[in-house]
């Protein structure tokens, strides 16, 4: 089992910039993709990023590239997701998951946070 747990969410003006991590703790010697979804109100849970084991390889959703950002320090066993230029539709609830091995994919996540809020206001 793995236990992520989300902090650095909060409210923001728009055009801000925040920065979300992600903190791994039980089996994490095994090797894993890890991902950022998000679920805004009234919509379905959606893909934002996601990063190799190596941290080598990230993928993006198309509404986030060349603005988020996702990194991995796989000694701290944390994941991180720099977000810049931000605007009210990155409002949602943004959730950590972690899916065991080093295939990259945007679906099948083993493992999930509880989440955290991201307001940003126009």
């Amino acid at each position: 089992q793995v236990q992520l747990v989300e902090s650095g969410g909060g409210s923001v003006q728009a055009g801000g910039s925040l920065r979300l991590s992600c903190a791994a703790s039980g089996r994490t010697s095994s090797k894993n993709v890890m991902g950022w979804f998000r679920q805004a109100p009234g919509k379905e849970r959606e893909f934002v990023a996601a990063i190799s084991w190596t941290g080598i390889t990230t993928y993006y959703a198309d509404s986030v590239k060349g603005r988020f950002t996702i990194s991995r320090d796989n000694a701290q066993n944390t994941v991180y997701l720099q977000m810049n230029s931000l605007t009210p539709e990155d409002t949602a609830v943004y959730y950590c998951a972690a899916k065991t091995g080093l295939y990259m994919t945007t679906t099948d996540y083993d493992y999930w946070g509880q989440g955290t809020q991201v307001t940003v206001s126009s």
